[in-house]
């Protein structure tokens, strides 16, 4: 089987560890800690780690270029493990979505974000991508700050949540099944069902 490249985008440095922008850097980082794989080391000019998701063999990437310039990044590794676009995944903040929802789909435009942007003059735009929903503040001339801030303390309520979520379905992401990675999300995140009532199990349950 053809390996997958799954890259997170975000921005490099302390200063922005905590961004909305950086919900794909955030992401990758949990996939990493939760599944087997090595050390992040300094490539493409970025960091990435080699492993294994549903036995297949995967390559996380946070590309260091800053995100205008994402595209450099996940252009070099994909053209170096010569990885088809169809085995090239971007996770990646989302504006038109509603904090804590979750997409996934191939191809499609860039909505501004810079970061696709930069992916997609690179290689095209048929790659595959999950949105992060970190929502809209309800302003154009507002959405610089809203994904340069910090999530908040409330955030955290459902960002972990979210981001744990999205760890546990990793592995259907490397069965190409993006529908039931969303669905698997989605249930996860789901409140929990009322306990129904004790019924009588009938003769031979």
């Amino acid at each position: 089987m053809t390996a997958l490249l799954i890259a997170g985008l975000g921005n490099p440095g302390a200063d922005y560890a905590r961004n909305r922008h950086n919900a794909g850097f955030m992401a990758v980082d949990v996939i990493h800690d939760s599944y087997d794989f090595g050390p992040w080391r300094s490539r493409f000019s970025g960091l990435i780690s080699e492993g294994t998701l549903a036995r297949r063999r995967t390559w996380l990437l946070k590309p260091m270029t800053y995100m205008n310039e994402s595209g450099g990044s996940v252009g070099a590794a994909a053209r170096y493990f010569k990885l088809p676009l169809s085995a090239v995944l971007v996770m990646h903040d989302e504006i038109d979505l509603a904090a804590a929802k979750i997409r996934a789909k191939t191809g499609g435009g860039d909505a501004g974000h810079n970061g696709l942007r930069s992916i997609t003059a690179t290689l095209g735009p048929d790659y595959r991508r999950v949105r992060i929903g970190v929502g809209h503040p309800g302003d154009k001339s507002r959405v610089h700050g809203h994904v340069l801030n910090n999530f908040s303390k409330a955030d955290e309520d459902w960002l972990v949540p979210m981001l744990s979520a999205i760890a546990e379905s990793a592995p259907l992401l490397a069965k190409d099944d993006l529908a039931g990675f969303m669905n698997k999300v989605a249930l996860l995140l789901a409140p929990e069902k009322k306990e129904r009532p004790d019924v009588p199990k009938k003769d031979g349950e």
